[in-house]
């Protein structure tokens, strides 16, 4: 198992102090393993009644995560790094719509029929905001509940799933983000409700974690180009500026945040975009919930889009360019990311999820997660600002960068 660093202990001992808090994180800064580590801890709990006895208190603990991609994400890290005691085996149910080699479902009485049926093991629930009201429906008793990228869970159809688990009595709920949304308005939710979210038991700053080597700082490469006086750019002269931008960049694995799908559709299908990138030596590929995944123009499941993806990021060697809308966005780990670039504007969540997906330690020459804007109309000038903003909040600062809703 891996050891924790001194911001995970303290982490861990703030949950076991406290049954309900917030813990806010850059991303990169290792909430999954503090998750685990609890998780672990209340597994091994069943030690306390003697092997002999053979009536361990079983525990079932939910996964909370904002896509069906971080659920089996979760999924996978939980299988491989939670330590437990081989007595006290365990079982895992997927609930949410997504294919996984784990039993999955999202009707409520066959949520509740699996939980008798392993009632004599430890449970594990990985599922997403979208179907958490699933699991309330069933009506099964829950221990703990970790909400991954809670932020999410403010929107109003994941807030009354929330409400339900975080105010009920026994159970140990936390919350964890690198992006803390408050809200000023009695008619909306937000992470300032300490009711439902509990006080912020642990805020780590970025700052701490570039010093101490776990992140790595990111760098803003503004790129000046031609400006487009009147109307939108054509699809050529996108494909023209993300080149020159890429070219400017110098890395070999780079994500780049399209405006809209039809954006990375029209530069594959109507430019030389893609004959471009390969005589400069990178792969290409594209992921959206419209197309689909393809890979150097061959459409593949998403499986092998993130199988390919994670072993070409291992590479060394390897040159690509991912090209995505928002599905990349959030809490998804692309091992190798060296630099991220912008063709449009988002909010400081998206912009701070979306620097996280570079900040990642790589190889040795990897020295910070560089941050790309071409600005050729008015939404570079605005896309340059805002991520400047969420750059200065978090890193210089070593603020969170708090998303407030007054209405």
């Amino acid at each position: 198992m891996i050891k924790l660093r001194p911001h995970q202990e303290r982490i861990v001992a703030s949950m076991v102090a406290n049954r309900k808090g917030q813990v806010i994180v850059p991303t990169g800064g290792g909430k999954t393993l503090c998750m685990i580590k609890d998780a672990q801890r209340e597994f091994n709990s069943g030690n306390k009644w003697g092997f002999i006895l053979k009536q361990p208190d079983r525990k079932t603990i939910v996964v909370v995560s904002p896509r069906i991609l971080l659920a089996q994400q979760h999924s996978n890290d939980f299988d491989d790094w939670l330590g437990v005691h081989p007595l006290l085996q365990r079982r895992i149910l997927h609930v949410h719509s997504g294919k996984t080699s784990h039993y999955s479902t999202t009707d409520s009485k066959k949520i509740s029929e699996w939980n008798d049926e392993n009632s004599k093991y430890n449970r594990l629930i990985f599922t997403t905001y979208h179907s958490l009201h699933r699991i309330q429906e069933a009506k099964i008793p829950v221990d703990i509940i970790y909400f991954d990228e809670a932020h999410n869970s403010v929107q109003r159809h994941f807030f009354p799933a929330t409400e339900f688990f975080a105010t009920r009595d026994g159970i140990r709920c936390y919350f964890f983000t690198a992006t803390p949304k408050h809200s000023l308005s009695i008619s909306h939710p937000g992470m300032n409700d300490e009711e439902i979210y509990g006080k912020v038991l642990e805020q780590v700053s970025a700052p701490e974690l570039v010093r101490k080597g776990y992140i790595l700082p990111p760098k803003v490469l503004v790129k000046q180009l031609e400006m487009i006086k009147v109307g939108r750019p054509s699809v050529e002269q996108d494909a023209e500026n993300l080149l020159a931008t890429i070219d400017e960049s110098g890395v070999d694995k780079i994500l780049v945040c399209a405006r809209r799908t039809a954006q990375i559709v029209n530069m594959v299908s109507e430019t030389n975009f893609c004959n471009q990138l390969q005589m400069r030596g990178y792969n290409w590929m594209y992921i959206t919930s419209k197309t689909g995944a393809i890979i150097n123009g061959t459409e593949v499941g998403r499986d092998k889009f993130f199988d390919t993806l994670t072993k070409w990021g291992k590479e060394k060697e390897m040159k690509f360019v991912v090209m995505h809308h928002s599905i990349l966005s959030e809490g998804i780990n692309v091992p190798g990311l060296e630099a991220a670039l912008f063709m449009r504007n988002m909010n400081y969540i998206a912009i701070s999820q979306t620097i996280g997906r570079v900040i990642r330690k790589g190889n040795e020459d990897k020295k910070f997660g560089l941050i790309c804007i071409p600005i050729y109309d008015r939404v570079g000038i605005s896309t340059a600002k805002s991520v400047n903003a969420v750059v200065d909040t978090i890193f210089n600062k070593g603020e969170a960068a708090v998303t407030i809703t007054k209405k």
